[in-house]
């Protein structure tokens, strides 16, 4: 039975939406920097990718072709983008090992890319029967997690808490270097405007490091934040992910073919699930598609030894977290992206390969990386770390 592998991962780091490193740079060349170094790492020759798959969903066209091309693969190397909201990097790894394991590919790349700078949000119309049969379909992400925590009792401090220690633990991470492995440095121009004049010019930037934490973050500071949706709500800018720019690739290959050819996996793509929920409680999607991986698979909670699980908000990071019986010392350790960022499409391939990266360190086994989706939809993706 064929198995797919991860043999290497690179990713960017993550800049600050319209205001960092990646503001003049399009989704396309930020995915090329990725994958380039993803291939180069794993020593395969490019030659021999037979697809790269991509998520990304603030933009439009086929942004993985194209960022093929940018990476120097050859015009042979086909490309497919997809956009399953802030799955959609963890959905393009997991077609990319389907491609290996059901079709017989021999080498793919899943990766995932989002620029909310250059392109700005996602688009199109909206039907008027999808609004009639579910009129909470179009509600704003936000207003999904003030819904969460008003109806599962989760308070604004146990979200501000939760966002500190989302802060604390990126900033010890970033300070034990634990995320250099898996960051590329990409050379590229930042916009600048004058704040006088607003004139406009171009800065010479190295985005080496991921620039959107707050490491002097405090609980303090946190509660004199106001909500976004007004008094008696709960989200703030604190409490929340952050828009952000970056890109995340991984090379995904057969077993046995990694073995063949002398090469250290990171670890396997076991399989994945997704599930449905009300539009209005989008977050608590983990809750539905986890218990589904876990059970096509044998396997329970405490089975698992690390969960990255995406904080798009505390609340229902919380509530996921706490329904499913987490430990916490196993959940989100080095921070999530309310501290580390959340470009939409990356954000899934991104918590792969530091899940992998990181289960190595702790010696474990199995790993898990899920994430609600907009629409109402959770996503789960099982791994098993050599």
């Amino acid at each position: 039975m064929r198995q797919a592998v991860i043999v290497s991962y690179a990713r960017t780091g993550l800049a600050k939406a319209m205001r960092g490193g990646f503001n003049n740079t399009s989704n396309m060349a930020i995915l090329g920097h990725a994958i380039e170094h993803a291939v180069a790492r794993s020593g395969v020759d490019p030659v021999e990718v037979e697809d790269v798959i991509a998520g990304c969903v603030a933009a439009s066209g086929n942004v993985a072709r194209a960022a093929a091309l940018l990476a120097g693969l050859p015009v042979t190397t086909a490309g497919m983008t997809l956009h399953r909201a802030c799955s959609s990097g963890l959905n393009a790894i997991a077609n990319a090992a389907h491609h290996v394991v059901e079709e017989g590919a021999s080498i793919v790349v899943g990766c995932g890319v989002d620029s909310i700078s250059f392109q700005g949000g996602g688009g199109g119309g909206r039907d008027p029967r999808l609004t009639d049969l579910y009129p909470d379909f179009w509600m704003p992400m936000i207003a999904t997690a003030d819904i969460v925590a008003a109806r599962y009792g989760i308070s604004r401090e146990a979200q501000d808490q939760y966002s500190l220690e989302s802060q604390q633990r990126m900033a010890a991470a970033q300070q034990a270097g634990k995320f250099k492995d898996e960051i590329i440095a990409v050379k590229t121009q930042m916009k600048v405007v004058d704040k006088l004049t607003k004139a406009e010019s171009l800065v010479d930037m190295l985005v080496d490091r991921d620039e959107c934490n707050r490491p002097d973050t405090t609980l303090e500071g946190l509660a004199k934040l106001q909500p976004v949706n007004g008094a008696g709500k709960y989200v703030t800018a604190g409490n929340a992910s952050q828009l952000s720019d970056g890109a995340a690739a991984a090379v995904v290959m057969e077993a046995k073919e990694a073995e063949r050819r002398g090469l250290q996996p990171l670890g396997a793509f076991k399989g994945w699930a997704v599930a449905g929920c009300q539009p209005d409680e989008m977050g608590i999607g983990p809750v539905f598609a986890i218990p589904r991986l876990l059970e096509r698979h044998g396997l329970k909670v405490q089975d698992i030894d690390l969960w990255e699980l995406n904080e798009a908000f505390a609340s229902q990071c919380l509530y996921c977290r706490d329904k499913l019986d987490i430990d916490p010392a196993r959940y989100n350790v080095n921070g999530g992206s309310i501290a580390i960022g959340h470009p939409f499409g990356m954000t899934g391939a991104r918590l792969s390969g530091h899940a992998l990266l990181e289960g190595r360190r702790r010696k474990a086994k199995h790993v898990v990386v899920s994430m609600c989706v907009g629409g109402g939809m959770g996503a789960a993706g099982l791994f098993e770390v050599f």
